[in-house]
């Protein structure tokens, strides 16, 4: 996994043990990283360290990671993975509405934790990638261009977005209601029916006849396989 200098990650969570060993982990692997226990101490913290990601735990006492993640957004360029014990799909909807960028269950990998921290990172800031390589795909955020086993792929603006986002989250199922809020915005008021026809010009474009690259998982979304 491509290391970076300058991420600057937020660690929000009242439990000092998982805090440890997120600080130490995350540090290990280059990033800057500060923590808080508490969310009004987060809030507090976002002007000085500007962080491009924060990890919020959802139950905390006091403020919960909700009320930070939905305050923090309103003012703040930051990329948010909430955290939670439960494994509820309101909870999730929930931070989701709120703005959150992505959302981990407890209790998880570090190497899945590492995975999203890059997809958020490349999403949102990918003036500090450049060009990224992601198995047979270039994408280079300053030209708006992506190439696929180093041929230049015609792309629309929109193909492009698409492309780079379900790229950038490889190996994860996407909702169509996910990809229509990241991609063409959460005030689209068209149907959900517009990412299935952008999603086979894809496939044209990609020559993917077999659906061997975008993968279609019956009710529950689409899935970039780079092998």
């Amino acid at each position: 996994m491509q290391q970076l200098k300058g991420i600057k990650i937020l660690l929000v969570d009242d439990e000092p043990n998982i805090v440890q060993f997120l600080e130490l982990g995350l540090q290990n692997e280059g990033f800057e990283v500060q923590s808080a226990n508490d969310g009004m101490t987060a809030i507090s913290m976002m002007k000085q360290f500007q962080p491009h990601v924060a990890i919020l735990d959802v139950m905390m006492p006091g403020m919960d990671g909700f009320e930070v993640c939905r305050m923090i957004k309103k003012t703040e360029n930051v990329a948010v993975i909430m955290l939670t014990a439960k494994d509820e799909v309101d909870d999730r909807v929930k931070g989701l509405t709120l703005g959150a960028d992505d959302y981990m269950i407890k209790p998880f990998s570090f190497e899945e934790l590492l995975a999203r921290i890059y997809a958020r990172v490349r999403n949102q800031f990918p003036n500090l990638f450049g060009e990224v390589i992601i198995g047979k795909f270039n994408i280079d955020d300053r030209r708006k261009e992506i190439k696929m086993e180093n041929r230049v792929l015609e792309l629309s603006p929109t193909e492009y977005e698409l492309l780079k986002f379900l790229v950038v989250n490889h190996g994860l199922v996407l909702s169509k209601t996910v990809i229509l809020d990241k991609v063409w915005g959460y005030d689209f008021g068209g149907e959900e029916n517009i990412v299935e026809v952008y999603i086979r010009a894809l496939r044209d474009k990609l020559n993917d006849k077999n659906h061997q690259i975008i993968r279609t998982l019956r009710g529950l979304g689409y899935r970039v396989d780079l092998v």
